[in-house]
């Protein structure tokens, strides 16, 4: 199972993630993304817990941006990455064995800090074309509530990213803790009992 496990959980888990970020499927700043990047780092073995979620990342991101007739690069998405690396990282620090509740505070810290990066990062080099976003801590608070005009407040989007994150890391943890529950015990083999043809153990006088 074990094999199995470390083999079919990645792909599904990253064919869910690239799906759920198809336009429409959800609503507005309501994403899986948080969570099962938080998930891919505590329960993906190894390397492959970074190179494949952010790998499918990449790719699904080039296919939105061509959608939405966007520059398939462009530098705001350096804060989402730099967040994706530190969910992942965050990951890391548990293992499927961890309890169920301190898996979902992970999880919801990992959308915490994802809202934090990836705003602060934007704030930085975005220029928003508002002069009230000065390079200054005012105007670093104004853009973690305000956001840009026209656009829905980012205090709206943390809320968002909040819940999502903890709904789907605790869907996806809770359905891990279910499935290794449901799973029977492996049988200790039993001891090799002596057969006739063998000597008897010599007692020590």
């Amino acid at each position: 199972m074990k094999g199995k496990y470390q083999i079919l959980l990645p792909i599904i888990l990253m064919i869910v993630l690239a799906v759920s970020r198809i336009p429409g499927l959800l609503p507005w700043n309501f994403s899986m993304v948080y969570a099962l990047v938080f998930c891919a780092g505590v329960y993906f073995p190894k390397a492959l817990a970074w190179w494949l979620p952010l790998a499918t990342l990449l790719v699904t991101d080039l296919l939105l941006n061509w959608h939405f007739h966007a520059p398939l690069l462009g530098p705001e998405m350096l804060g989402n990455y730099l967040s994706y690396a530190a969910l992942i990282l965050l990951g890391r620090q548990f293992t499927r064995k961890s309890p169920f509740l301190a898996l979902l505070g992970g999880g919801i810290l990992g959308a915490v800090l994802f809202y934090f990066i990836s705003n602060t990062i934007s704030w930085l080099f975005n220029p928003f074309h508002n002069p009230e976003y000065t390079k200054t801590l005012a105007g670093w608070l104004i853009a973690m509530t305000n956001g840009t005009a026209g656009w829905p407040q980012t205090w709206e989007f943390f809320r968002n990213t909040l819940m999502s994150g903890g709904l789907f890391t605790g869907l996806f943890v809770g359905a891990m803790k279910l499935v290794e529950a449901l799973e029977p015990a492996e049988a200790e083999e039993p001891a090799e009992e002596p057969t006739e043809d063998q000597p008897e153990e010599v007692k020590a006088h």
